[in-house]
């Protein structure tokens, strides 16, 4: 459908030819080059061809890259300028980003240089800050002893500095002491909520007997040599340090602030190593000798002329054939319009394998009805499509983020239709605000109906939704049994459960139609049970394996039903976001009228507005998704494709345009 088909390329070429060749085939960036590693350990192969290799140039460019990254997250944390919601890659032709970068190379590299110093220095300042606020909230406690840190005794004395639990009562420890030292001073010097500090001076000779009076109080000697002077002094030097780092670093902070107009330059050259990185890693994935150099890979089947111009340009041998039948193939979608965006529902599961369809265009109608049933608030849709309109409008974005906005302004036309649909304008604002301030009935009437009045209504719809798209998913799986050459495949293990199904609906529900209606849904249900009963088991051995096979094939139905049920998630959902609505307009008109009662209905709409919208919107996301990926794909769907990887420009700031500079 919209898996793009593969054709498998090898090429040998000249190794003269080869660094001009990579950079166009970047620039055309459609071929995806395998790395060669099974053949270079292949005996066959080593005796006459080595494998290139360039991991001494890859691993200088890596270097180069984390400096250069460095400096732009350093520049970006000291840039005062507010920052783009949305980091969108310049746009520029090769020739003026070949020339702008022969131009201001050395300056960049340079203002590189710069921006890694400074951040190195204020790194290196901050830690030492950090250290030295460590050491004087360690000094804090000492503040108030008139004693030199260093001094440990003198000619005839001892000094002894320490700490006990606070919890110790210091006349006890005092009196310890003195029983043992007389000659001893004891001073507290401070406490906190976990220690008391104590300072002793006694005689040199008595300092073990100080020592021994101080052990039954789980005393913890502490020793200051690496500081000069008292702690007060101490503290006061540290304190000048610190204020001295912190002057240089708001000095290299504004250096590194004012690099930021060198930014764009520095940026560019990020870019610039990260093509030479890549194209250095794909010549290491390639076979070479002196002369010559071998690889293989993959590109898109429309993408053949181009290729093909490029190679015979440098006069390359090439061979392009389609893979075989067993061949794992990298995976590359391409959807047009409405489903596009919504290749991001299928990324985010799993690409489909080489014999899968893509879903996509079959999943994109759903998730929008969906999505929007779930939401169903017309002023909410209006809210979310606008936002996202104004992003796609603003921004140039890319890939997946252009996806997931573009689907979400989907789905918030979807919100709005269903919204009209079923009455709902931020739930009953307008209603509550009507009444509320002006004592006017004002009532916004539903389109089709209301589903908190008609509840039963909505969960009948969402039950012959989720059938519907339960049957395109088994539809699906018969057109593929039928493309892989098994219609029977498909007449048994699909036909007859659409005959089965179908007939259930109608001997159910039927007779509101028409009484024949009824025995025609009997008859196809009995049709149906008996076709799967002897086809269930027809692929095992043996009558007990076919009989048993056949029971456990209609047992089946039980998933069918609980599959169905699963639907009935759009009902919960759409009610939530009137009822939490509701809820809260209803809270805002508890101040009355009058002022007040306008100031605090208007805070109450505005906040939960905010918050509804984000809570609800998650929900339909997660659970959109989970009626795509357990119901929708587990009728048909195995997943588990490698993405397409093709070698080109991995930017993250600039995107060079393929178009050439039009010099007319």
């Amino acid at each position: 459908m919209a898996v793009v088909e593969m054709r498998k390329l090898t090429v040998i070429g000249l190794n003269s030819g080869r660094t001009p060749f990579l950079h166009e085939l970047m620039h055309l960036g459609v071929v995806e080059i395998n790395s060669q590693e099974g053949m270079v350990n292949d005996e066959e192969w080593m005796p006459d061809i080595f494998r290139t290799s360039n991991s001494a140039d890859v691993l200088r460019l890596e270097a180069d890259i984390a400096r250069v990254s460095t400096a732009i997250e350093a520049i970006n944390r000291y840039d005062t300028k507010k920052k783009p919601l949305f980091q969108v890659r310049e746009e520029i032709v090769r020739e003026d980003f070949v020339d702008h970068m022969n131009r201001t190379k050395t300056e960049t590299e340079m203002n590189v240089d710069t921006a890694v110093m400074c951040y190195k220095q204020i790194a290196e300042g901050q830690n030492e800050i950090n250290r030295l606020k460590g050491i004087i909230a360690g000094l804090k406690p000492w503040e108030n002893l008139d004693l030199p840190l260093q001094m440990k005794e003198t000619k005839f004395s001892a000094v002894i500095l320490g700490t006990v639990a606070v919890k110790t009562k210091f006349e006890d420890l005092l009196q310890t002491v003195w029983e043992k030292v007389p000659s001893a001073v004891v001073q507290q010097v401070s406490a906190d909520v976990q220690q008391m500090y104590i300072s002793i001076i006694c005689l040199k000779e008595e300092r073990d007997l100080a020592y021994e009076a101080l052990r039954e109080f789980a005393f913890n000697p502490i020793s200051f040599g690496e500081h000069k002077g008292t702690p007060k002094e101490a503290i006061q030097n540290y304190e000048i340090e610190i204020e001295e780092h912190q002057q240089v670093i708001v000095a290299k902070e504004a250096i590194l602030a004012e690099l930021s107009v060198a930014r764009k330059n520095i940026e560019y050259l990020y870019d610039s190593l990260n093509m030479r990185r890549d194209r250095a890693k794909i010549v290491g994935d390639m076979l070479s000798t002196e002369m010559v150099f071998y690889f293989d890979g993959w590109m898109p089947k429309q993408a053949q002329p181009e290729v093909e111009a490029l190679l015979k340009k440098y006069e390359f041998y090439y061979d392009l054939k389609e893979p075989e039948a067993d061949e794992e193939i990298p995976v590359f979608l391409h959807n047009d319009g409405f489903s596009t965006p919504f290749e991001a529902v299928t990324n985010m599961y799993s690409l489909p394998s080489r014999h899968d369809v893509d879903p996509t265009k079959f999943l994109a109608p759903f998730y929008f009805i969906f999505f929007g049933m779930m939401l169903s608030d017309a002023a909410y849709g209006i809210i979310m499509a606008a936002g996202c309109w104004y992003i796609l409008k603003k921004f140039k974005l890319e890939g997946m983020t252009y996806r997931m906005i573009k689907m979400f302004f989907y789905c918030g036309i979807s919100t709005f239709i269903w919204g009209a649909l079923f009455g709902g304008w931020f739930g009953d604002f307008f209603t509550v605000a009507a009444k509320t301030l002006f004592d006017v009935d004002l009532v916004i009437k539903p389109i089709w109906f209301d589903p908190m009045a008609e509840p039963m209504k909505l969960l009948i719809f969402s039950l012959i939704l989720g059938g519907i798209h339960l049957f395109v998913g088994m539809g699906i799986q018969a057109y593929m049994f039928i493309r892989d050459g098994h219609p029977l495949d498909a007449l048994f293990d699909i036909g007859l459960w659409y005959v089965l199904l179908i007939g259930l609906v109608l001997f159910g529900i039927g007779g509101s139609v028409a009484p024949v209606m009824v025995t025609v849904g009997k008859v196809m249900s009995i049709v149906g049970a008996v076709g799967i009963l002897l086809t269930g088991g027809r692929k095992k051995k043996g009558i007990f394996g076919k009989i048993t096979g056949g029971l456990g094939s209609l047992y089946g139905i039980t998933s069918y039903l609980s599959d169905v049920l699963s639907y009935s998630r759009l009902l919960a959902l759409g009610l939530a976001t009137g009822v939490v609505a509701k809820v809260i307009n209803t809270l805002g008109s508890l101040a009355g009228g009058g002022v007040k009662g306008a100031i605090v209905l208007l805070l109450a709409f505005v906040i939960g507005t905010v918050f509804n919208i984000a809570i609800n919107a998650l929900g339909a996301f997660v659970h959109s998704c989970r009626l795509q990926y357990v119901e929708f794909f587990g009728k048909f769907y195995t997943g588990g494709g490698r993405p397409f990887a093709p070698f080109e420009r991995k930017t993250k700031y600039i995107k060079i345009l393929k178009e050439e500079k039009n010099n007319g």
